[in-house]
Order: structure tokens, then C-alpha cells, then sequence
């Protein structure tokens, strides 16, 4: 359980980072945060499958941590950068 809560956390950190760097894909601070939160989920599950993350493998050693902080804040960036290039799609084209 707890490794699904740093992948969340991790996630919202992420996104909020991202959408700083590249204000355009900005959602606004709940918007960022929810993205990344969804996104830290599915990126630390996903480097968890693949073996790179703790991934519900339940192992509190550091390299799990450290994968599911590196899968959460990854994850929550890419699905922020995802959603605010399509919501900017969308505005130009409406």
C-alpha cells in the first residue's frame, strides 16, 4: 500500500514539475495534480511490471522506493504533457 501512495505523491509532484517547465501544457494546479496523480499510478505500476519499480512487489528497501518515486514522477509528467497537448489541440482548432 504504501508503495502505490509514494507513486501518487510522486505523481502529483511530477506533473505540477512539468507543468512548470512547459507552462503551455498548464492544467492549472488541480489539473496538474490530478494528471499526475493518474499518471504516477499507471507509470509506477508500469515500471513495476517491468521489473524496474517496487510495483506492489511490497519490498520497502530503497531501490524499490526510489523506483516507485522515479515511476510516479515520470509517469504524472508524461500523462500531464499527454492531456495538455491535447487540450491545447482542441483550443486551437475550436
Amino acid at each position: 500500500m504504501l508503495d502505490i501512495i509514494i507513486q501518487l505523491v510522486s505523481g502529483a509532484i511530477g506533473g505540477n514539475v512539468a507543468a512548470s517547465l512547459k507552462k503551455d501544457l498548464s492544467l492549472g494546479t488541480v489539473g496538474n495534480s490530478i494528471a499526475g496523480i493518474l499518471g504516477g499510478a499507471i507509470g509506477g505500476q508500469l515500471l513495476g511490471m517491468l521489473g524496474l519499480g517496487g510495483g506492489g512487489e511490497g519490498g520497502m528497501d530503497i531501490g524499490s522506493i526510489l523506483g516507485d518515486v522515479a515511476g510516479g514522477g515520470i509517469g504524472g509528467g508524461i500523462l500531464l504533457a499527454i492531456v495538455g497537448a491535447i487540450k491545447q489541440s482542441m483550443a486551437k482548432k475550436g
